[in-house]
């Protein structure tokens, strides 16, 4: 007959066995982002090559800094001193991007005027509706590349449901998620979370039980940050 001693022995071997070396604990990571924003476009392969490599969780908020016409030109003046003051952001971005992807010149060249984030939230949750945070990311990293890379208008609802086809989601599905209550109440909850957090800018990634705030960073410190934080959890 086996004693429950030995079972808990045996249980705790069986752990030792399937923990990491270092001793290491696993980590979720908040990641609040807004889809226009340069820096989010910086950090985010950053992030995914790190998570990678340390076996981290994401989950994806929504976090829209300007979420109307109304609000962008009570923050810069006007549209058009909008589009030039975040261009001028785009160029600090542009110096701290690893592959070079981000297309100044392109989008001053475009004649709609620069678009808030709101519409692009909703269908970030769109995705994280019908594909959990891994959607949502992929769906997140393709909407800002149309942004940044392509410059194209990602205030158009319509170009939002063409990048979704694109990722290989249903067109009339995705719509409906993306005008749903649900998709709506996701982006409200995530503002909420950031307001309680205290979240001024972005991206700003939530780390572990102690919620640590990290920011743009080169992947060797952002690795070696999170690999502290781990040791210490």
């Amino acid at each position: 007959m086996i004693s429950i001693e030995q079972i808990d022995i045996a249980k705790d071997r069986m752990m030792t066995l399937q923990t990491p070396t270092g001793d290491t604990t696993p980590l979720t990571i908040d990641f609040f982002h807004d889809v226009v924003c340069g820096w989010c476009y910086v950090m985010s392969p950053r992030l995914r090559q790190v998570a990678g490599e340390l076996d981290i969780e994401v989950r994806h908020r929504s976090f829209v800094l300007q979420d109307s016409r109304e609000r962008m030109v009570q923050a810069f003046g006007s549209m058009e001193q909008a589009k030039s003051a975040i261009l001028g952001h785009w160029e600090a971005c542009a110096k701290q991007d690893d592959e070079q992807r981000i297309d100044i010149e392109g989008m001053r060249a475009e004649s709609f005027e620069y678009p808030n984030g709101l519409a692009g939230a909703h269908a970030c949750q769109a995705a994280h509706i019908m594909g959990g945070d891994a959607a949502h990311w992929d769906y997140f990293d393709a909407v800002q590349n149309a942004h940044l890379s392509q410059h194209r208008n990602i205030g158009n609802r319509s170009v939002l449901l063409d990048i979704a086809v694109e990722l290989g989601f249903a067109r009339d599905v995705f719509a409906a998620h993306m005008g749903s209550e649900a998709a709506s109440e996701r982006v409200r909850a995530d503002r909420d979370e950031a307001r309680k957090l205290d979240i001024r800018s972005i991206p700003t990634l939530i780390v572990g039980p102690d919620l640590d705030r990290l920011q743009t960073m080169p992947v060797p410190a952002l690795k070696a940050r999170l690999q502290a934080i781990m040791r210490n959890a």
